[in-house]
């Protein structure tokens, strides 16, 4: 494990270091239609800040646990994980565990028990602020991160709440394919009702094309849209469509790990640092 840190480490080397955050940034990326790159998108964006010099901790929020399989955590059900912590259990440091990827980078795992949470969550006092309970300034500080990226599960409910009502900034990855913009309104719809109700701080900070094929003209129509409507929130920086980056979860690795040379890992490095420079000061709404 720590010659897999040194090696990803080792071969972007040569990447210019990124400027650490004046505040601590919490994203969550978000986005209920399944197949997206979503959670291709927390676990490569969170390896590429995290090998430009930055701490980085990843919440696994979803059940099925790809985000920890992809980072090379253990997340067999009994391991400390992310249930654990939203139940108040455990505190972060007893959960984060150490990837693989890159020696400033931890996650929190999912296991399986995870899937019952929400029925759990229901009857709880402040159920959609258990995360941020968990995830306070106080305990974030002790463990020095930069950043903190949360991945949702494909759908609306109590976790992704919990997720929002933690974060400070909301990331919609948008698979550049037919019908993309299919069903964002109600994302929107429920990050303002979060926004209003439970979060005034949160704001959608970035959006990431993901999927691109630059041959086809459906990826230009969707770019094309999807910046005609975010305008700046969406970033310069594309995701190609790659069979690498789909490879790369079932070794338990990111593609920055599996193929560091590759397209997929140096556009993972450069909407990495374009959300870095972008910095916080940038208005959301």
């Amino acid at each position: 494990m720590q010659e897999d840190r040194k090696t990803t480490d080792a071969l972007h080397s040569d990447a210019a270091r990124l400027p650490r955050p004046d505040r601590r940034r919490i994203m969550t990326v978000a986005n209920q239609k399944g197949g997206v790159g979503k959670t291709t998108s927390t676990v490569n964006l969170a390896t590429a800040l995290a090998v430009q010099g930055l701490s980085v901790l990843v919440v696994d929020l979803d059940p099925q646990g790809n985000a920890s399989t992809a980072l090379g955590v253990e997340h067999q059900s009994g391991v400390p994980s992310v249930y654990e912590l939203l139940l108040g259990n455990v505190g972060v440091a007893d959960v984060a565990a150490p990837s693989a990827q890159s020696e400033r980078l931890a996650c929190v795992p999912a296991t399986i028990d995870l899937a019952g949470a929400e029925v759990e969550l229901v009857t709880m006092v402040a159920r959609e602020a258990r995360l941020r309970e968990a995830l306070t300034p106080e305990v974030l500080d002790e463990l020095d991160y930069d950043y903190v990226l949360i991945d949702c599960p494909p759908s609306l409910g109590l976790l992704t709440v919990n997720a929002l009502v933690a974060a400070h900034e909301v990331v919609i990855p948008i698979q550049c394919e037919y019908y993309a913009l299919e069903g964002l309104g109600q994302l929107l719809n429920n990050i303002d009702l979060v926004q209003s109700h439970l979060n005034p701080s949160l704001g959608i900070s970035t959006v990431l094309l993901t999927m691109y094929d630059g041959r086809t003209k459906l990826a230009e129509q969707v770019t094309a849209e999807v910046r005609g409507y975010f305008g700046e929130r969406a970033l310069r920086t594309v995701i190609p469509r790659s069979v690498k980056i789909s490879e790369a979860p079932g070794y338990g690795q990111t593609i920055l790990g599996y193929d560091p040379r590759s397209r997929g890992s140096m556009s993972y490095l450069d909407a990495a640092r374009e959300i870095a420079e972008r910095g916080t000061e940038r208005e959301t709404a």
